[in-house]
C-alpha cells in the first residue's frame, strides 16, 4: 500500500533518495504490501530547543515521511508535538514537507515540560476516530523522561490491546539516566504486564542527523514485525501478509499554551476531544 516512485518524484523529488532507502528496509522486514499507519510525535519541551535549531527535528520527520509513503498511500503522516500538554497536532505531506517543522514551530509559544501520556492519549484518541483498520507505527521522538513516569506506562499497557506499536526515540546524551524509563518500558513483563510488547527505544546521540538514514529505517523497524505478528496471532492486529519475524538484533545506537492552527483531516476528532 504505497505511494508510487512516479508521485513522490513529482510531489517531493527531495524525498526520492529517503523513499528508496526506506523501501529496501521495509522490504528486509519482510514488510512490503503490509498497510501501515504511521504517526510522529515530537518532543517539544525545553531541552529540545537545540535540535528544532539544527535541524534535527525537520531531518526526522522527511526521513518519517519517506518511510510513511512506502507504508501507506495517503502522502501525509499526522503529527502530534507535545510538552507539558498537547501544543499541536497537524500533519506533514509529500507536497508541503519542506520547512514544515519550523512553520509549525513558528505557532507555538512557550516550551514546556514532558508528558508521554497526554500524547498517548491523543494517538490512540485519533487512531479510534479514524476508523482505521490498519495496524499503526507510532515514531515517539524525545530528549528525556516524562514527569509522570507512572501514568506513562499505565497508558502503554493500556494499548497493548490495541493494534498499535510504540517505537520510542531518543535524542541527547545516550548515558542520560533520563532513558532510564524507556528502557524500562521496553522490557516490561509479557504477559505479567501487557499481552504483547507493544514498544521499542533507540537512541541516536547528540547529533541526530548523523546516522544514515538506512540505519535509522532498519532501527524504525526492527522491533515492528515480530510485535505484529504476536499481535496477530491473540487478535489483536488484523490479519494481512504475514511479516518476517527473523530481524537483526536490538542495537541502540550510541550515537496552557497557543495551539497551532494547521489541523486537517483526521485530526479533528483530536481537536473536539483535547476541548481546543
Amino acid at each position: 500500500m504505497a505511494v508510487s516512485l512516479d508521485k513522490v518524484e513529482r510531489s517531493a523529488p527531495a524525498l526520492v533518495s529517503l523513499y528508496k532507502t526506506a523501501d529496501a528496509s521495509v522490504e528486509r522486514r519482510g514488510l512490503s504490501g503490509e498497510r501501515v499507519a504511521v504517526y510522529l510525535v515530537i518532543d517539544y519541551s525545553g531541552s529540545m530547543r537545540p535540535f528544532y535549531r539544527d535541524g534535527s527535528v525537520q531531518a526526522l520527520a522527511d526521513r518519517v515521511l519517506g518511510l510513511s509513503a512506502n507504508l501507506d498511500d495517503d502522502g501525509s503522516v499526522p503529527v502530534l508535538f507535545f510538552s507539558t500538554e498537547v501544543d499541536a497536532q497537524t500533519e506533514i505531506t509529500l507536497e508541503d514537507h519542506e520547512g514544515r517543522i519550523d512553520r509549525i514551530v513558528a505557532g507555538l509559544g512557550h516550551m514546556g515540560k514532558t508528558s508521554y501520556h497526554v500524547a498517548m492519549d491523543a494517538v490512540v484518541r485519533h487512531y479510534r476516530e479514524s476508523g482505521s483498520t490498519a495496524p499503526a507505527l507510532v515514531l515517539f521522538q524525545t530528549d528525556g523522561g516524562p514527569i509522570n513516569k507512572g501514568a506513562a506506562e499505565a497508558r502503554l499497557c493500556e494499548a497493548a490491546k490495541l493494534p498499535i506499536f510504540w517505537q520510542f526515540i531518543g535524542f541527547g546524551d545516550p548515558d542520560s539516566r533520563q532513558f532510564d524509563f524507556l528502557r524500562k518500558l521496553d522490557q516490561l513483563a509479557v504477559p505479567e504486564k501487557r499481552p504483547v510488547d507493544n514498544a521499542g527505544f533507540f537512541h541516536l546521540g547528540r547529533d541526530p542527523q548523523k546516522i544514515s538514514d538506512a540505519k535509522l529505517y532498519d532501527l524504525m523497524l526492527a522491533e515492528f514485525p515480530s510485535w505484529l505478528s504476536a499481535a496477530r496471532a491473540q487478535g489483536i492486529a488484523p490479519e494481512g501478509p504475514q511479516p518476517r519475524t527473523t530481524v537483526a538484533p536490538r542495537t541502540e545506537h550510541p550515537v496552557p499554551l497557543p495551539e497551532s492552527r494547521e489541523r486537517r483531516g483526521l485530526w479533528a476528532g483530536v481537536t473536539a476531544w483535547l476541548g481546543r
